[in-house]
């Protein structure tokens, strides 16, 4: 790892990245895109060392109360987080000023974190977003070698349902030739189910490549898949979207499923419902000026 002084913590959107670059290893990771103009090694983790006083300025000048997002490009819940606690400690300052919270991961590691992600979702607003990518387990340690397996991400998943954390799921990358099946799209979901998850986001069944990510692709293709990598090439060249032959299916599938089942699957539906804050704490604080005036 190596630490750097950011000049700002907050995105447009109101998203953070308290890390750069990561240790999980996924093969298809698209951060590893040289379009991020990541300037080191991706597994040598940066730190923004300053990420929390920067936080801290952020969110006691903010105008509004909002919802605050990580895990877009770096998954936070890294190795390195158990001994720097940066994740712990903007959660602390995150409940301090009142706002909501919503985290992209793959790590059960955040479970260390289930009680103040509890006390942010009890005063405003908390969403654990979760990728599964694939029901075998054997093949998760493959294309996802160093993260939680979907069996744990599946425990997590239940422990937030039973904490009362809303929690969705990120179905993607489905990757061609390899776990795009219907044994696996029906697996995940009826975990889905079982988990009792918010919403399922889904943008078609397949994954992006380009510069960058589309190299360590096809060298983790060559360790793990042999040959697998011509056909994908014979396939699809150089197409920055790749999308299974199966996708029409497995779409109809996954559509069926969730509707069936209750789970929302519009993505844009869902997108609004991560960045939209309810406003807890204050229609409590109003209610008890309402009593108080009877």
């Amino acid at each position: 790892m190596h630490f750097v002084k950011a000049k700002g913590i907050l995105s447009a959107q109101n998203g953070m990245n308290l890390y750069r670059g990561c240790s999980h290893g996924c093969i298809y990771c698209d951060s590893r895109s040289k379009c991020y103009h990541m300037l080191h090694d991706f597994e040598d983790i940066e730190v923004k060392e300053n990420a929390l006083d920067l936080l801290a300025y952020a969110l006691k000048h903010k105008r509004k109360k909002c919802m605050i997002g990580t895990g877009a490009m770096t998954d936070p819940y890294i190795p390195l987080e158990l001994e720097l606690e940066t994740v712990r400690k903007a959660l602390h300052l995150i409940y301090e000023y009142g706002f909501g919270f919503t985290v992209i991961t793959k790590s059960d590691r955040i479970l260390r974190d289930i009680d103040l992600l509890q006390k942010i979702n009890e005063r405003t607003k908390c969403v654990v977003q979760m990728t599964l990518t694939t029901y075998d387990e054997d093949l998760c340690r493959k294309i996802e070698p160093h993260v939680s397996t979907t069996r744990e991400r599946f425990e997590v998943l239940k422990r937030l349902r039973d904490a009362g954390i809303p929690t969705v799921v990120w179905l993607t990358p489905i990757l061609p030739f390899i776990n795009d099946t219907e044994e696996n799209i029906s697996g995940i979901l009826d975990m889905c189910i079982e988990a009792k998850v918010y919403g399922v986001i889904c943008f078609g069944m397949g994954l992006t490549l380009r510069e960058g990510n589309r190299e360590y692709f096809y060298e983790q293709l060559d360790r793990f898949f042999p040959k697998l990598k011509e056909k994908y090439i014979r396939t699809y060249g150089n197409q920055y979207m790749i999308e299974s032959p199966n996708n029409n299916h497995l779409l109809e599938l996954f559509y069926q499923k969730c509707k069936m089942s209750g789970i929302v699957h519009d993505n844009e539906q869902i997108f609004q419902y991560l960045h939209t804050f309810p406003e807890k704490e204050i229609a409590r604080q109003i209610s008890l000026w309402d009593l108080e005036l009877k």
